[in-house]
């Protein structure tokens, strides 16, 4: 059962998502339809520096929600369910998360953190009982099949899985979604594990 490291990857985003943007904003102060500059937009007739001028502009006036047209697809892993806990918190984005229920916990993946880590002692015993753990959760896997319940042995069996389990986790945001999500998550108060997800994500959006 070891230590897994956080990974972040882009698996989508909204293509043009500038000239999206842009054509959304418009169409809030202009009475043509938008639909006919379009292939302007993203021929680059239209620059881009000016819609993202005009984008900026009405952004700093405090209209912000056409940007909920364009989003981002992330694929998470390396995070605890403790973590997830908090990130499926923000109930404005779409998640798929891996299930307990069907996925085999016998060699479970832990998350450990930081401040345990540096502590000799703490870490001997955080490991210590993760190993338990996981010897509790097959044997209660082996005793379940016996009795008749191979089909559902893991969805009773994880119940002794503990908040530091790791999980994997497909997760959509728009851009409103997401600014107020690294708003919240990429500051100093937010705990060490979500803060550092939010922050990778942060720099794949910036990339």
């Amino acid at each position: 059962m070891p230590v897994k490291p956080l990974k972040v990857e882009l698996l989508a985003r909204t293509p043009d998502a500038l000239a999206l943007i842009y054509a959304a904003f418009r169409q809030c102060y202009h009475a043509g339809f938008v639909a006919d500059m379009w292939p302007r937009l993203i021929s680059g007739e239209v620059e881009r520096e000016a819609q993202a001028d005009f984008v900026r502009k009405v952004l700093e006036s405090g209209h912000d929600s056409p940007i909920e047209h364009a989003s981002f697809t992330f694929a998470v892993e390396g995070i605890s369910r403790a973590c997830s806990h908090q990130i499926v918190r923000h109930r404005i984005a779409s998640y798929s998360q891996q299930s307990q229920r069907y996925v085999d916990g016998s060699d479970m993946d832990f998350i450990l953190p930081p401040a345990i880590a540096k502590i000799p002692e703490a870490k001997e015993r955080f490991e210590t009982f993760m190993a338990e753990v996981g010897l509790a959760y097959r044997d209660l896997k082996a005793i379940l099949e016996a009795h008749g319940r191979k089909e559902k042995s893991k969805e009773d069996a994880r119940f002794v899985l503990p908040q530091a389990a790791e999980t994997k986790i497909v997760m959509t945001m728009n851009c409103r979604a997401l600014l107020h999500f690294f708003h919240l998550r990429c500051c100093l108060r937010a705990q060490w594990e979500i803060r550092a997800l939010a922050e990778a994500m942060l720099a794949i959006c910036k990339a």
